[in-house]
């Protein structure tokens, strides 16, 4: 029996983030993980640090995602001080490209109405053709303009996992690797979580699994709705720096190599790509930037996302399971900052964090009512 302060279930850039911040508290903390036979959010992330577009119609996931990014220069400084990885974070904000007049006009309208709804400053540009040409050389005819927020940037999610695991380690954070938990029992000392014959006991239970998570709720009588959306994502390979803004179709890497991406699709836990959809990644990106036309593929991959009804985050300690707390979001990459340096706090008692509340399940049971009525 392994006993810890508090067990993260899951081990990808949620559940890793949420550990990291713990043990940067001094608590002493394990990691249940299922192995790469999970589907793992994280590899088909796209690197985005995003601010553009989120909390439409939802201040508060707005306002946390802007201060998600404000976090980030410091949670990068200190990877790297314990780990000596560079997760190549930069922020020289981004770029909503869009291929018609109506989507562009679509893309401002979002933007003006959540800034309106803000109190903080909430800054973006709308671009047509010429003026984006100037800042993106390269940009395709095609490309009517683009939507800029100077808050926007970008990061390497694989260099950013394996930091999260390396500082982890160095921070003496037990990780149990290939243990799928089958049970989780409540007593008056905390919990204890079984996975095979593994057996791991803590005060404190972090839910952080993904679409695993709906299971893992469950086995503590709460329902946490959570559907999977299917990303695709091509790999080029590397070649000289052009571009030096992250997009939301096509980034390139600091190691040279261009990621094509931006699919969504709902074909339930199917992971796996498609010849008509990685076609239509490719001919997006040529649009926009006419000489990857040449340039060789090299990979290609997909990955189930994490979505819950209204598509901004969840948390909550569960009121059925005190000391239990379920972390779920879309945006691994763009929230890591904040769920290691706010969020952690919060889960271990030494921050309030009041904006949380507006992220609680109790929001769709609201929501299931209205529908319900009508």
């Amino acid at each position: 029996m392994q006993k810890t302060d508090y067990t993260v279930i899951g081990g990808g850039l949620v559940g890793m983030a949420s550990a990291y911040g713990l043990a940067l508290l001094g608590h002493k903390v394990a990691v249940v993980d299922e192995g790469d036979t999970a589907f793992r959010a994280a590899r088909g992330n796209f690197g985005l640090l995003w601010v553009q577009g989120k909390g439409h119609g939802m201040g508060a996931y707005a306002q946390w995602t802007q201060a998600a990014v404000g976090l980030w220069p410091r949670l990068a400084a200190l990877l790297l001080a314990d780990t000596g990885i560079d997760v190549q974070l930069r922020q020289p904000g981004g770029f909503q490209l869009c291929l018609s007049e109506a989507e562009l006009a679509d893309e401002a309208r979002v933007l003006q109405a959540i800034q309106a709804a803000q109190d903080a400053d909430y800054p973006f540009q709308v671009l047509d053709n010429r003026e984006l040409r100037k800042r993106l050389p390269g940009i395709g005819p095609q490309v009517v303009g683009a939507c800029y927020s100077p808050l926007d940037g970008h990061v390497n999610p694989l260099k950013l996992l394996h930091a999260l695991h390396a500082a982890c380690k160095q921070r003496n954070v037990t990780l149990l690797n290939g243990a799928r938990v089958d049970d989780i029992r409540q007593g008056a000392g905390g919990f204890e979580i079984r996975a095979g014959s593994l057996r791991v006991s803590s005060e404190r239970l972090v839910l952080a699994a993904g679409l695993g998570n709906r299971a893992l709720g469950a086995m503590l009588g709460h329902e946490v709705p959570l559907q999977p959306s299917r990303g695709q994502i091509l790999v080029t390979e590397r070649i000289k720096p052009f571009l030096h803004y992250p997009t939301t179709y096509v980034r390139q890497t600091d190691e040279g190599t261009v990621q094509l991406g931006d699919s969504a699709e709902r074909v339930g836990f199917d992971d796996r790509t498609s010849v008509a959809v990685m076609s239509q990644i490719a001919a997006r990106a040529v649009a926009c930037f006419p000489q990857l036309a040449q340039v060789r593929l090299v990979r290609a991959w997909g990955s189930l996302r994490v979505l819950s009804p209204d598509g901004a985050p969840i948390y909550e300690e569960l009121a059925s399971a005190p000391g239990c707390f379920v972390v779920s979001c879309h945006s691994g990459v763009t929230l890591a900052a904040a769920h290691a340096l706010s969020l952690a706090p919060w889960i271990a008692g030494t921050k309030a964090l009041p904006e949380v509340s507006s992220f609680s399940l109790q929001r769709f049971t609201s929501m299931n009512e209205v529908v319900n009525a009508h």
